[in-house]
Order: C-alpha cells, then sequence, then structure tokens
C-alpha cells in the first residue's frame, strides 16, 4: 500500500473492488480508498459514487485513469482521509465536479465551477469556518502596476504588505488587465509578476463572507472573475512565481502558457478546509495542467508542494531565479 499513514485511520475506508459497479444506497460515507491491485483491466465499467474514491497502488494500472485520484509522494493517504471527513460536502462536490468538467470548454467549465462554489458558499462546513475566523486589522492596499512596451503588456502584483493577498480592488483590475490582453491583437507576450519575497498568497481572507447570497456571489464572478478573460489570453502569459503561490494565485497561474518558479517556491490549494473549493477558475486551470487526479490530490489534501514536485507534475515549467521586481514594476539592477 506505500506510505498511506496511520492504517487505523485509513481501514474503515477500504472497500471491495466489487463495490464500484453497485448503486450505492443509504447513508455514503465520506469516502472510499480501494487498492488498485484489486480491479480489473475494464475501468470503464466503473460507476463513481458521489463521494471521492481514492486509489492506492500503482497509478499505471489500466483502472486507475478512472478513479478521482491516486495516492502519490509527497500526498499521505491519512492527511486526505483526515482532510474529507472534516469537510465530507465540499470534498465530494469537488471531485464530481472535476470529472463533469474533464474535457468541456473552459467558459462552461469556469461556469460550472462557480455555480458549484457558489452552493458551499451557502453551506454549514463554510460557515462554520467563517465564524471561527478572529477578527483582524485591514491589511495595507495595493494597486496592480501595468506597463505596455509595443508588444509586451507586464502586470505586477503590488501589495507586499500583505503578502500580495488580492482583494476585490485588486481583482477588478486584474479583470481589466487581462481583458485587455485578451482584446488587443496587438498584445503578443503577457508578463505576470509580483514584489516581494511571496508571489500571492491568494484570495485575501479577510473579505470571505462578504457577499453571503450564493445566487448574488455567483452573478458577481461570472462578470468580474479574472479567470475568463485570462484563459482566452492564457498562452501569451508568462508568470514567474517567488516564494508562497495560494489558492487563487496559483488557480490564475495555471492558465498561462509558460509558468517559471524560483527554487525556494512552494504551492497550495487550502479551500477544502474553508468548506470550499478552488473558485477562481483553478478547477479548470489546474486540470489542464497536471491532470485530473493530481488536481485532485492537491485539492482534497491541501498539501503544500515544492518546486521540485511541482515541475515534476508539470505544475511549473523551468526552474529558475529571476531578478526582483521593484515597486516601479522594472527588474532591479
Amino acid at each position: 500500500m506505500g506510505d498511506t499513514g496511520n492504517v487505523a485511520t485509513i481501514d474503515p475506508y477500504l472497500i471491495d473492488p466489487a463495490s464500484l459497479r453497485l448503486d450505492w444506497t443509504g447513508k455514503a460515507p465520506p469516502l472510499a480508498c480501494v487498492e488498485l491491485d484489486g480491479l480489473g483491466t475494464d475501468a470503464e465499467l466503473l460507476r463513481l459514487p458521489p463521494f471521492p474514491i481514492i486509489g492506492i497502488g500503482d497509478p499505471a494500472h489500466p483502472a486507475a485513469r478512472s478513479l478521482d485520484t491516486v495516492v502519490e509522494a509527497p500526498v499521505r493517504l491519512d492527511r486526505i482521509v483526515e482532510q474529507v471527513t472534516r469537510h465530507p460536502f465540499a470534498a465530494a462536490a469537488v471531485v464530481q465536479l472535476l470529472r463533469a468538467t474533464e474535457g468541456m470548454a473552459v467558459d462552461h467549465a469556469l461556469a460550472m465551477e462557480s455555480i458549484c462554489y457558489a452552493m458551499l458558499q451557502g453551506s454549514a462546513e463554510h460557515t462554520r469556518w467563517i465564524d471561527a475566523q478572529p477578527s483582524a486589522e485591514p491589511a495595507p492596499p495595493g494597486r496592480i502596476d501595468l506597463t505596455r512596451e509595443g508588444a509586451r503588456l507586464r502586470i505586477v502584483i503590488d501589495r507586499p504588505g500583505a503578502l500580495n493577498a488580492i482583494d476585490r480592488a485588486l481583482r477588478d483590475a486584474l479583470f481589466e488587465a487581462f481583458t485587455l490582453a485578451a482584446l488587443d491583437p496587438d498584445i503578443a507576450r503577457v508578463e505576470l509578476r509580483s514584489i516581494g519575497r511571496t508571489f500571492s498568497t491568494g484570495a485575501d481572507l479577510a473579505e470571505f463572507g462578504t457577499t453571503r447570497d450564493p445566487a448574488t456571489a455567483h452573478h458577481i464572478r461570472g462578470l468580474t472573475l479574472p479567470a475568463h478573460p485570462l484563459s482566452r489570453c492564457g498562452t501569451l502569459v508568462d508568470v514567474h512565481v517567488q516564494g508562497a503561490c495560494i489558492g487563487s494565485a496559483l488557480e490564475m497561474a495555471a492558465f498561462a502558457g509558460r509558468v517559471t518558479a524560483s527554487p525556494s517556491a512552494w504551492f497550495q490549494l487550502p479551500e477544502l478546509a474553508m468548506g470550499v473549493i478552488p473558485g477562481a477558475g483553478g478547477c479548470v486551470s489546474i486540470p489542464r495542467r497536471i491532470g485530473r487526479q493530481r488536481a485532485a490530490l492537491m485539492i482534497l489534501s491541501g498539501k503544500r508542494i515544492d518546486a521540485g514536485t511541482a515541475l515534476r507534475w508539470g505544475l511549473i515549467d523551468p526552474i529558475t531565479d529571476q531578478p526582483p521586481v521593484d515597486p516601479g514594476g522594472a527588474h532591479a539592477d
């Protein structure tokens, strides 16, 4: 079974592989684990239930592709079990979303992601997370610096005092910047950078819960989510990541045609612990970079992965240092 972790934690969820050919009725478990050695090769006969099915064993097994994910380092199975049992509705929703949107047109998949995210915004799991958050002083504001040089558009996230967390103002500015890149035929290269030692910690946590009505939140994302124009110009986009790249920052970066990272960069999708799923396009962009199963591995575990793992999985392209960016958006000397 490999390094799965605490066997006592995992054993209750190990199932007979034959169960995957049955209709699940009654009270469903939060997840099920299946050893791939026990599966036949007729993977197309599998009918997955509406909760995560985790494979244990050789990911090259003919049936592995039909499961939600297959455990591989650095993620441990007991970490997935812990996360999923704490947030079963969010976990069930995300694996069903990933199954349904695989191969779907990007704009349609983004709409499905937003609907799924909106549903979870109204859930008890997400409400519990919001209620548990301590009050905090507002972080200093930031800005998006745009520089146009011929056919090159340079976009710099400038909010280092908040670890480049993306609040509503920055989100709207990124939407406008990527819309410009998508609409202007003279733009041939788009560079996305950020100031400081951290690329971005993702969405500003202080703004979670400010729009509690799911329908309103879905409507806003449909109009202002940067992923919509970014997905249309992604092949032009070059991103460099230094330090942490978390949540929505990673979700946007994964749309880019080229992503480089410093050796110290690391990546994480922590949304499940909040009772939600990646909702800035990551359920669409990340599977298209590393495959549905590794995307599910990151989402269900919430595990940080380092630059070496990201390179091996295809989440990034070369590992390389780049000069830091100064507050004016230019490379430092």
